[in-house]
């Protein structure tokens, strides 16, 4: 979880035939990288008006590391002490890679900005021996947790939202259902390039035949993540927002989607069946925008208009 001053970037490996214990090292060696000042080149400068650390949540049954982002003091104003913060919770992308500190371009330019407290969820990833159910566990137990203990978060319970990308978007959208079933409100859901269903289906979408092996190899990736996410035996459809029975009542909706990506076809179908079940969504697409563009803005030119609208969105969402 710490960063480092420098770091080489591993070449990617063939997902196709990559065992479990080359996976852990590839890991590794890229999660050491996204996490190094050489990074920051392409993934960006975290904001100055934001103070970062951090923290473990104490459940009953593991210690669960979250990246915290407040807006820091400025001059006389003890911005960092203030309390009933309007509260993010965000889940990075990456499936069986990934690291919260990737997102801290955007996740302090919102607890600077809006300001709000982002509490980014360092979930558990995906292995052999880790699949995606522990990690959604992890996005809801995080949120549970934050809103149960607000006045010791110095966050305002009644202002909620939660912000995913890739993997983190479908953790997000499936944290937003188990808020609505448990009664907890959130004023918004923010879902970029999202990947909602890892059924067989997931792969029967234009996008995906489209751009299989561009921009990137991303078809066996994406097949390499299926097997990781769902074990033999267990039910992918609870997994996948996509296919969910109900999605009526769920908090406002922003769904981003970059169409040079293999997954935008999943962002576009989930918009169209949270418009259908009747909960308010904007469907913003970025002609030309690649995969975790929003995570890359020292290379994807519209990253900060992205960025932007983000932020515009949550801002009117959490508004006293």
């Amino acid at each position: 979880m710490n960063e480092t001053t420098d770091a080489i970037r591993p070449p990617e490996p063939d997902f196709s035939v990559i065992t479990p214990e080359e996976l852990l090292v590839y890991r590794a060696v890229e999660n050491r990288f996204r996490a190094s000042a050489a990074a920051r080149a392409i993934i960006g400068e975290p904001h100055a008006g934001a103070a970062i650390d951090w923290q473990e949540i104490a459940l009953p049954d593991r210690a669960l590391p979250v990246r915290v982002y407040r807006p820091a003091p400025t001059g006389g104003d003890e911005a960092g002490a203030r309390t009933e913060l309007p509260l993010v919770v965000h889940v990075h992308g990456g499936g069986f890679v990934g690291t919260a500190t990737q997102c801290d371009w955007t996740n302090s330019h919102l607890a600077a900005r809006l300001p709000a407290l982002v509490v980014s969820v360092e979930h558990r990833l995906l292995a052999p021996d880790s699949p995606l159910s522990s990690a959604v566990d992890d996005g809801w137990d995080a949120l549970r947790h934050v809103v149960r203990h607000a006045e010791r978060w110095g966050v305002d319970p009644a202002r909620v939202a939660v912000f995913g990308e890739s993997c983190g978007a479908l953790i997000s959208a499936l944290t937003a259902i188990r808020a609505r079933e448990a009664g907890l409100r959130l004023r918004a859901q923010v879902l970029v390039n999202l990947a909602v269903d890892v059924t067989d289906a997931m792969f029967d979408h234009p996008s995906i035949a489209q751009y299989a092996y561009q921009p990137s190899r991303a078809l066996p990736l994406l097949r390499y993540v299926q097997r990781l996410a769902v074990p033999p035996g267990a039910d992918a459809g609870v997994l996948s927002p996509l296919h969910a029975d109900d999605l009526s009542g769920l908090a406002p909706a922003l769904v981003v989607v970059p169409t040079r990506d293999a997954v935008a076809d999943h962002g576009r179908r989930y918009a169209e069946r949270l418009s259908q079940a009747g909960s308010p969504v904007r469907l913003s697409e970025y002609t030309g925008a690649k995969h975790a563009f929003l995570t890359l803005p020292g290379v994807e030119p519209q990253a900060e208009a992205a960025q932007a609208e983000i932020l515009a969105f949550l801002r009117t969402a959490l508004a006293t």
